[in-house]
């Protein structure tokens, strides 16, 4: 059982490289809220720094942070619980930079994350200017990499900005750097204080791979992997979700419509997070039969099948999220509308799921991730060039600064005709994804709203 699970943490260490999930997460947010009455209808809401807001409900927040250790220890499977030492107290003679260090201690996410003054624009409303524009360190503690699509605007204090701009934008803030290097052999000092034990997949020499477990979720695996690999158990989209969305209800109720929208953000990166298959199951096209017949060779010293598995998990991941963050943004740049800003906007399913709990990112989203994830794989595979797919000795993530997918599928090939049919089921199951992702986002507004007891469209008080 040691040697199998030391097999299955090699195939999560070389797949979570790509731990991003959807790429830039406002892109497709836009779209989803654009048409949600309770949204873009919402009054305008003043801008407030982090300080400001922990400064003037700080009471309520200790509580709230004492009342979420609560609800973790009753509702997660695995939960290493919070160090008594870090528990948030209200102290009206403590700095702001204090006070703040203490509450992002108390959540336990990075204490150096920016939580800075900003938007991502509407990537189909007009550039912004030079003038406006922030630093990418200014919000990200991430290196910026070649390429980047990420344009951050500035915001000031008391200044008037729309919720739909403030929630977009706040829906990819968790992957600049939030959850990065908050385990006990991270190079970090928080890491050692902050109680999650070690790294339970991953390599932690690697800037991006510390956030994975908490960006990912294997709920729906068969019960032999969790008794072969209980680090599986070890994922942690849940506590993020309740933290969040709970500090959001506080924030709403209390008259901080700005730090409710934005916090409501932060909580749907989770839940938009577990929409994606290769988020949501550990080997997507690949049975526990087939892993655990893969282990057993690899154990018997013929690790050939298990080597190009892993290689072939990291491609296909990469090459779908390559793919779909092309297709949205090239729309944006041709302001061309295509089937994906459609169905993202669309609203017609939201009601056929149930209603908005603290475990619907479980019951629901990752459940119905999770069984798309083998008719995505046989999609992908059979409509993606063979070498960037199905060839082991293709490395996806060296090339793929140089791959433009779109283009070489906009060329087809000798038999146009199929190849068009393939492209548009490829199309289509990636469109049935990001709808999942509108509705489910959508949905997890309305429970937020709702226990925050707030009429969205009431100004900021």
């Amino acid at each position: 059982m040691k040697r199998f699970a030391l097999t299955v943490a090699s195939v999560l260490g070389l797949t979570v490289g790509n731990v991003l999930a959807w790429s830039n997460h406002s892109f497709a947010a836009y779209r989803a809220f654009e048409k949600m009455p309770e949204v873009a209808n919402a009054a305008p809401v003043g801008v407030e720094p982090l300080e400001a807001f922990l400064k003037a409900q700080e009471k309520a927040i200790e509580t709230l942070l004492a009342s979420q250790e609560v609800w973790a220890k009753s509702h997660l499977e695995v939960y290493p619980p919070r160090p008594a030492t870090l528990a948030f107290k209200a102290n009206a003679a403590q700095t702001d930079a204090v006070r703040r260090l203490a509450f992002l201690m108390a959540l336990r996410v990075a204490p150096n994350s920016r939580f800075a003054l900003y938007l991502q624009p509407d990537p189909w409303g007009p550039a912004p200017a030079a003038a406006q524009l922030l630093a990418h360190s200014a919000v990200n503690t991430l290196p910026e990499q070649p390429n980047s699509t990420y344009r951050f605007t500035a915001i000031r204090a008391a200044e008037s900005v729309s919720p739909l701009a403030v929630l977009a934008s706040a829906t990819d803030e968790p992957d600049y750097g939030l959850d990065i290097n908050l385990w006990e052999d991270s190079p970090s000092e928080w890491g050692k204080i902050y109680g999650f034990g070690a790294l339970p997949f991953g390599n932690p020499a690697l800037y991006f791979s510390t956030q994975a477990p908490f960006h990912m979720g294997f709920y729906q695996e068969d019960r032999i992997l969790y008794l072969a690999a209980p680090f599986l158990e070890k994922t942690f989209p849940l506590l993020r979700i309740h933290q969040y969305s709970s500090l959001a209800a506080l924030a709403f109720r209390t008259g901080h419509a700005y730090w409710g929208w934005r916090f409501t953000g932060l909580a749907l990166h989770y839940v938009e997070d577990l929409t994606q298959p290769y988020h949501a199951s550990l080997s997507p096209g690949n049975s526990s039969a087939k892993l655990i017949g893969i282990n057993l060779m690899a154990m018997a010293g013929l690790p050939r099948m298990k080597n190009e598995m892993i290689v072939l998990l990291s491609n296909r991941h990469l090459a779908l999220e390559k793919y779909q963050n092309q297709l949205i943004f090239n729309a944006a740049q041709a302001k061309h509308e295509t089937a994906i800003e459609k169905v993202l906007r669309n609203s017609d399913e939201d009601a056929s799921y149930p209603a908005w709990s603290d475990l619907y990112a479980r019951d629901v989203v990752s459940h119905q991730s999770y069984a798309l994830g083998n008719q995505l794989t046989d999609i992908l595979v059979d409509t993606l060039p063979p070498a960037y797919v199905s060839d082991p000795a293709f490395d996806f993530g060296v090339k793929e600064s140089g791959i433009d997918l779109v283009a070489q599928l906009d060329r087809q090939g000798p038999d146009q005709q199929a190849n068009a049919v393939q492209r548009t089921k490829f199309d289509n199951a990636i469109a049935e994804l990001l709808g999942n992702f509108g509705a489910h986002s959508r949905n997890a507004v309305r429970g937020i709203l709702k226990a925050g007891a707030t009429k969205s469209s009431s100004p900021n008080g």
